[in-house]
């Protein structure tokens, strides 16, 4: 079957905990970044990714909305959604920030709801990046 859309490879993790949104639109801004997907490329669906990857339909759409509201991609009604250009260095950098935020607030509340107290948290996290930062 031919399309006239770019085929996105997504892989989708229902087990990381991280948002199936989030997983999308860093996907997606990766295979912009890297140049597998090129300014002009029309995207498939809102309608066919959510099939394709089997998940809800509002999902798809409020990852192609982020995309969309940092200039990545434009959705135009009745043509569909294409790759507008590559982010400009403070889109992706809030966007990069958006992520980390994200990732920690949520590590966080797991950590919380198991039984750690803050001070337990921030001890461990200090040392745990002390330990990074060593060579």
């Amino acid at each position: 079957m031919v399309s006239d859309y770019y085929n996105v490879d997504i892989q989708i993790n229902f087990r990381s905990g991280r948002p199936i949104y989030a997983q999308i639109v860093t996907q997606i801004q990766s295979l912009i970044e890297g140049g597998e997907i090129k300014p002009g490329d029309q995207l498939p669906t809102v309608r066919k990714l959510s099939s394709e990857l089997g998940i809800n339909f509002n999902t798809v759409a409020r990852a192609y909305r982020i995309l969309d509201e940092a200039g990545l991609i434009s959705t135009q009604q009745g043509r569909g959604t294409f790759v507008w250009g590559a982010l400009a260095e403070g889109t992706a950098h809030k966007l990069r920030e958006q992520n980390l935020h994200e990732h920690i607030h949520r590590f966080l509340r797991e950590l919380i709801q198991r039984g750690y107290s803050p001070a337990e948290i921030d001890e461990e996290v200090v040392k745990a990046l002390a330990l990074l930062r060593s060579p």
